[in-house]
């Protein structure tokens, strides 16, 4: 009996100890993770359509590592710089709370890493969660510098969706036989624009319908009556596309890391910098399906209206009889390149799936024109003048072309004290109101270039109207906003108008995002709160856009304490 009790307290004592090292297991493994990475940033020899060149890649990788962390980790990245640009990198839709010396834009938060130096980015994720990405930040080395960025929620957090047990990136980009750089020399040496792309991308492979391109075409197995999480990013660097797959509905459960209320889609639009997250069943005949994307071209402008293709195949697909070859892939029917329509109507459909906290009383209401302009030449006939009529091309926000400065960082500068970088007179409406979707006066044409930022109050209740212009032609610009996400309240096409237009306002359930485009057009109304000290870009995500100057920088305050004020900055913060 003595033995019996013995054994039996014994037993007690075991099952106790093994509880209390499951639950301190637990306690220690929900903790958050450092994550420590080391990307190199290097010229590599890369084949795309019959052509080889030396390719700017991260750790010899086009696209770059993916990168997976839980909401609370944070990341150590050091970038190496072994390429022959000047280069910065940027943590797209990341809010990098009172760091803004991780965010990246050249010349906004840093100065470049130089050739042969190295910095080292340093951040946590705080309070975010789903598909984001990152990329260069300097010139257009985002053409093949990207990556994507995926934030689990902590341990022991749902997601806010049912989450299948697998899940498959899709980087979307854009292909230039010519090294990018060069394209981008060449513009701005002549003040056209830039030759359009020569491919698109899917995880880095144009597919079946270019040359010398089928047998690297992306090919995802699956499993008849499996679900999936697409998480798709747009990296293109000026082009939106619609994206499909093949006889397959796609459910919407977030965009932008944010959660939306999931809704059927046959197909989805998604401007560059945006990320959407889908569920796919695979509940069709066993067989090949592609995956495909093309673009939405909203204006009367040249672009490239090539398809890139991935393949969804079943595992269990018949094979041909013919040599064991697998059928030819189903095709997607996608909307047509202009379809306005059904762009708008895809991204009216997005709710956020509960009432949101859309400030409601705005400390700063803002009207912004966003659109095209033209640099009259002196010379018409020079060489450096090959726009429209013997111009240049520019464009603008409220009339300014921002001009990133070049003795220092906008950040930097700030912080130091440093005079006569920026100013702080960017201006709230339009220097002269006009019929902004209509017949516009020539006059009107060419904007100011200045570098001018526009200051904030720490916790300012802002309200952004983005307007589009006729100037040159409508289009739809995916403006993308550092350092906050926004609400997006409300659009419609022609003139914004203040006295009828905000009664239509979803001030409830609107989507959260960090990169909106407005109707071509039209306009696209976002809120947001100022809570984020430092200084943050807002630009257009076309990069050629951005490149003309269609961009602009807030300078948030600091507000009262530490946690209310940008952090000191980094010992290795590169100087211009």
């Amino acid at each position: 009996m003595e033995t019996h009790n013995l054994t039996v307290k014994q037993l007690y004592c075991c099952l106790l100890l093994s509880i209390f090292v499951i639950i301190s297991f637990q306690a220690s493994s929900s903790e958050p993770e450092t994550h420590y990475h080391e990307f190199v940033i290097q010229a590599k020899p890369v084949r795309r359509l019959c052509r080889t060149h030396n390719t700017i890649t991260v750790n010899g990788l086009f696209p770059g590592p993916t990168l997976e962390v839980r909401d609370g980790d944070t990341l150590v990245i050091k970038a190496i710089n072994n390429a022959r640009y000047n280069v910065t990198l940027h943590w797209h839709g990341v809010r990098q709370l009172r760091n803004p010396w991780a965010d990246g834009p050249d010349r906004v938060t840093q100065c470049p890493i130089q050739p042969g130096r190295s910095y080292t980015y340093r951040f946590t994720i705080e309070n975010q969660e789903g598909t984001l990405w990152w990329h260069a930040h300097s010139r257009w080395l985002r053409a093949t510098v990207y990556g994507a960025l995926i934030i689990h929620p902590k341990l022991g957090s749902p997601y806010s969706f049912p989450m299948p047990i697998r899940e498959i990136p899709i980087l979307l980009g854009e292909w230039w036989v010519r090294n990018p750089m060069d394209v981008l020399r060449l513009a701005d040496f002549t003040g056209a624009a830039p030759n359009v792309s020569d491919a698109y991308t899917i995880n880095g492979q144009p597919g079946d319908l270019y040359r010398c391109s089928k047998q690297e075409t992306v090919r995802f197995p699956v499993d008849p009556g499996e679900t999936i999480l697409l998480r798709v990013i747009n990296s293109a660097m000026n082009q939106e596309l619609f994206f499909a797959v093949a006889n397959h509905i796609l459910t919407v459960v977030a965009v932008d890391a944010a959660c939306t209320m999931p809704f059927a889609t046959s197909f989805i639009m998604i401007a560059p910098g945006q990320t959407t997250n889908v569920l796919l069943t695979a509940d069709q005949t066993p067989g090949h399906y592609y995956m495909a994307a093309h673009a939405y071209n909203s204006a009367n402008a040249p672009f490239d209206n090539t398809t890139t293709t991935a393949i969804l195949e079943y595992k269990s697909a018949p094979c041909n009889a013919n040599k064991g070859k697998s059928s030819t892939p189903i095709f997607p029917q996608l909307p047509g390149f202009n379809d306005t329509n059904s762009a708008i109507a895809f991204t009216s459909s997005l709710r956020s799936p509960s009432k949101v906290n859309v400030p409601l009383q705005i400390d700063e209401n803002l009207f912004f024109t966003v659109g095209f302009g033209l640099i009259n030449c002196t010379n018409p006939n020079s060489p450096r003048c090959q726009g429209p009529n013997g111009t240049r091309f520019a464009a603008s926000i409220n009339n300014v072309s921002f001009v990133l400065p070049t003795r220092n960082s906008l950040m930097q500068a700030y912080y130091q004290g440093q005079p006569g970088v920026f100013t702080t007179d960017f201006p709230p409406v339009p220097p002269v109101k006009f019929d902004y979707t209509g017949n516009v006066s020539r006059g009107l044409w060419q904007p100011v270039k200045a570098t001018k930022l526009y200051k904030l109050k720490f916790g300012a209740k802002v309200q952004i109207v983005f307007q589009d212009t006729s100037i040159v032609t409508v289009e739809d610009h995916p403006m993308h906003l550092h350092g906050h996400n926004f609400a997006v309240v409300g659009s419609g096409f022609g003139n914004f108008n203040p006295q009828t237009d905000p009664a239509k306002f979803n001030l409830i359930n609107p989507p959260y995002r960090n990169t909106i485009g407005n109707p071509p057009g039209g306009w696209v109304a976002i809120r947001f709160v100022a809570d984020n000290p430092g200084i943050w870009l807002l630009h257009c995500h076309l990069d050629s856009h951005l490149n003309w100057g269609l961009a602009m920088a807030f300078l948030v305050e600091n507000g009262v304490g530490n946690l209310q004020s940008v952090q000191p900055p980094p010992l290795d913060l590169p100087q211009c």
